[in-house]
């Protein structure tokens, strides 16, 4: 019943919110045209004049994972829809984050791993907002996708607003990992600033034999720009 009235309802563009057809939502053709792209580091993922494969940072010390491929920086208007889809249950908008970040994708890795959340969080909250976008990236890569190979067995203090020492003291320990992984894996997540969860992660799937690990995320921001 619910269903049927959404359906009769007339769709509007999340952005601008003028009305749509069914095949143009979640937004116009005009927002989707003008969403901002910037050349980045394939390797860090990091704002860059143009597109190259490590930068001047990861020459000099190398982020613990191969590659990351972002949609863009934590700003106008991806902040926005983050920030429904994660806070005000818009869950309507994951395969539509999922497919931007797909159209960034050229070689998906097989497995995605998305970065787990406390089981105290994720009941506060309702739903592991990664694995969410991490299933729906799957679906449209046409690989697998397990939200339950990485556990975070600690519950953590927010990361936003610790220095880096405090950042690292606050990770330690905080995760688990259950299975076998192939060569190459991917982890999954919405926003990447300083990458200290992400680096940890990285290396304990390093001592779990992991070859090669791709970071798939929908927005990469500089650490002082948090």
């Amino acid at each position: 019943m619910l269903s049927t009235i959404l359906r009769a309802l007339p769709l509007r563009c999340q952005l601008c919110h003028h009305r749509l057809e069914q095949h143009d939502y979640p937004w116009c053709h005009a927002c989707h045209a003008s969403l901002p792209r910037q050349p980045r580091c394939l390797h860090c993922g990091l704002p860059t004049p143009y597109v190259i494969e490590s930068c001047g940072i990861c020459l000099k010390k190398p982020p613990p994972w191969d590659s990351l491929v972002c949609v863009g920086a934590y700003a106008f208007p991806y902040d926005k829809l983050l920030h429904r889809f994660k806070y005000q249950g818009h869950y309507w908008l994951a395969p539509a984050l999922a497919k931007l970040l797909a159209t960034e994708i050229e070689s998906p890795a097989p497995l995605l791993l998305p970065v787990p959340m406390h089981w105290k969080r994720r009941l506060w909250r309702g739903f592991n907002h990664s694995s969410v976008l991490a299933a729906e990236l799957a679906q449209q890569l046409k690989v697998q996708s397990e939200p339950n190979v990485l556990k975070r067995i600690r519950a953590t203090r927010q990361q936003q607003g610790l220095d880096r020492q405090s950042r690292l003291s606050n990770l330690k320990h905080a995760f688990s990992i259950e299975g076998k992984l192939p060569p190459h894996i991917a982890l999954v997540d919405d926003v990447v600033t300083t990458g200290a969860t992400i680096a940890q992660l990285c290396r304990l799937l390093r001592r779990q034999g992991a070859e090669r690990i791709d970071v798939y995320c929908l927005c990469r921001t500089p650490p002082d720009a948090s």
